[in-house]
């Protein structure tokens, strides 16, 4: 990767400006332990705390992910940023003027250009919309969906108008380029190599992020068209759609603990004209892990709200397994009467949809409710089947107070004794949990080999790298000892290449200044490559003595030098006798 030289000095106004315990805690809730704070990772799902902040030296690390670095690798993995656009963002956060040069600003400027044309855009897909002679068809589809002019605006709906250039000749006389349009990809490349309008004759469904930029569009095709009912944005450098929620930006400023997550755009824009604010979807994909974790940065509750049918009924027990990863309320909307929420709300009205919103069950009655669906439970046969089926479902809940309770309820439903269902449940729960105990031991008895994707000569030279990361954490830790091990220990020697970039970015950093951040080292490291930094950095705060530990891992290093010089010498001795032989066999011949 290109290295982007910012001055240290500009660096550390943006550290100091920018403390790591503040930026991170407008994410996640932290509690000091100690030195450290900790709190819930907002990269990946979990229910204990395992994502740690480390005030001191300015860095993160999740031990659940590996997920880890200075607060410019945090902002660029909370916010899909670039290094230099992370680096951007903290200084308009802190009131700080980038430098006039010095720094690589293409892929910021493509990103700004790629925003640009989709804001273009969406205002082109609306006047389109509100133009009598261009957009009836769509604006006809709304009304008929009971849309009003305010709803319509405050969503940015628009119109994509039939025909190959009509939005690509647009752009161009705003002086945008057609590749451009094409990476942003509101356009697609014809057989020609030209440019022309990826979305025509559909009504269009703005995706604006958190920070307000638009970042992509969903196109519905209008009622009689052929085709596919959806068109969605690809993902583009400044859109990615399991990352994104449609309409979270207005969601997030709803002030409800509960987020109402949906299946499609038009339900969500329904519940936010009944005055449910706090809807969302996800978009034109199934929901996924980091949106969930995208939701729990902004409420307490999830409230799954699928349509009726088969699809739906499967969308839901999907979300659900993934919500309960993050350790939030979970409760499921059973739509009767209507197939979604924007049909019961036209049928019954928004009060009545508020009532079945608080009526709304929680994920074991849900998964309770569709196994009984599914059998005639006015038979004997029936009822078996959902009492073992219910039995499935009570056995894999993790709370013992919650198994008794509805085990009283299918008992006292069914006419089953309790202590028979319970029973059960017990024995099925200690089986899984027996099996899940087995499974561990057989990971720690019997460990597999795995794959270091940060530094995959480590297993091949895990003495080495043992030693290499102690000498690079010790020279971080204690900067007075670079001069000795610097004139001890070139860069060549070290074994493993991920490991001597890291020592060579250290040796470089520590000639202009004699303490050590580790924000002056990250521009030349990818995200992943920091977490695994910031596990090296820490691990000095163990050694007692760390003038002899740096020594003794030297000698180490030099040792294993020597062992794989002896190797290649004796390889090269192998290889000159067995051509030796070969001419000797030549010459017999």
């Amino acid at each position: 990767m290109s290295v982007i030289r910012l001055s240290d000095e500009f660096l550390s106004e943006i550290r100091y400006r920018n403390r790591i315990e503040d930026v991170i805690s407008s994410y996640v809730n932290l509690k000091r332990t100690g030195n450290t704070m900790k709190g819930l990772c907002p990269f990946h799902n979990e229910k204990t705390p395992s994502f740690t902040v480390y005030p001191e030296n300015g860095s993160y690390y999740c031990f659940g992910c590996q997920n880890g670095g200075d607060v410019i690798t945090f902002i660029r993995n909370a916010e899909n940023l670039d290094y230099i656009e992370a680096v951007k963002y903290l200084a308009d956060r802190s009131g700080m003027s980038m430098p006039e040069s010095g720094y690589d600003d293409s892929a910021e400027k493509m990103r700004k250009t790629l925003l640009e044309i989709n804001r273009e855009t969406a205002r082109f897909y609306h006047s389109c919309l509100i133009d009598p002679k261009i957009g009836k068809r769509g604006l006809d589809y709304f009304y008929q969906r009971q849309l009003t002019p305010t709803t319509i605006k405050k969503f940015g709906l628009g119109f994509a108008p039939d025909g190959f250039y009509n939005l690509v000749n647009h752009l161009k006389s705003l002086g945008y380029k057609e590749n451009d349009m094409i990476l942003a990809n509101v356009a697609g490349r014809g057989k020609n190599g030209g440019a022309y309008d990826r979305f025509r004759g559909k009504v269009m469904f703005p995706i604006i992020d958190l920070r307000g930029n638009v970042v992509g569009f969903g196109g519905r095709k209008l009622p009689g068209d052929e085709g596919a009912k959806y068109i969605n944005t690809s993902d583009t450098p400044v859109y990615k759609k399991t990352k994104n929620m449609y309409a979270m930006n207005l969601a997030k400023n709803s002030k409800s603990e509960s987020i109402i997550l949906c299946e499609g755009y038009m339900d969500v824009i329904a519940l936010h004209q009944a005055g449910f604010t706090n809807a969302v979807a996800a978009l034109g994909t199934a929901f996924t892990e980091d949106q969930a974790t995208l939701i729990s940065k902004y409420a307490k509750e999830v409230i799954i709200t699928m349509d009726s049918d088969e699809a739906g009924q499967k969308a839901s027990k999907r979300a659900i397994d993934i919500v309960n990863k993050t350790g939030l309320k979970i409760r499921v909307l059973q739509i009767e009467g209507g197939k979604d929420p924007d049909e019961y709300i036209k049928t019954y009205g928004a009060e009545r949809f508020k009532l079945l919103l608080e009526g709304a069950k929680n994920d074991i009655e849900f998964n309770l409710f569709s196994a009984k669906a599914k059998y005639d439970t006015d038979t004997d046969a029936g009822r078996l089947q959902y009492l073992n089926d219910a039995v499935e479902i009570l056995a894999g809940v993790n709370n013992e107070i919650a198994q008794n309770i509805y085990a009283g309820r299918l008992s006292d439903e069914l006419s089953v004794d309790k202590q028979v269902l319970t029973n059960r449940i017990k024995a099925l729960y200690k089986k899984r949990a027996g099996a899940r105990q087995k499974e561990q031991l057989r990971e720690m008895t019997s460990p597999t080999v795995r794959r270091d994707d940060i530094n995959p000569e480590a297993v091949r030279h895990k003495r080495a790298a043992a030693a290499e990361e102690i000498i690079i954490s010790i020279l971080m830790l204690n900067p007075e000892l670079c001069t000795t091990a610097f004139e001890q220990l070139s860069e060549e020697e070290f074994i493993t290449s991920f490991n001597r970039r890291l020592y060579k970015a250290l040796k470089t950093a520590l000639s202009t200044s004699k303490a050590f951040d580790i924000t002056m080292i990250s521009s030349e490291f990818s995200p992943a490559e920091m977490g695994r930094i910031v596990l090296i950095q820490n691990k000095a705060t163990v050694y007692k003595d760390s003038r002899r530990e740096l020594n003794d891992c030297i000698a180490v290093l030099k040792e294993e030098n020597n062992k794989l010089q002896k190797i290649d010498s004796s390889n090269m001795d192998n290889d000159e006798f067995a051509k030796a032989m070969q001419k000797i066999a030549k010459n017999k011949k």
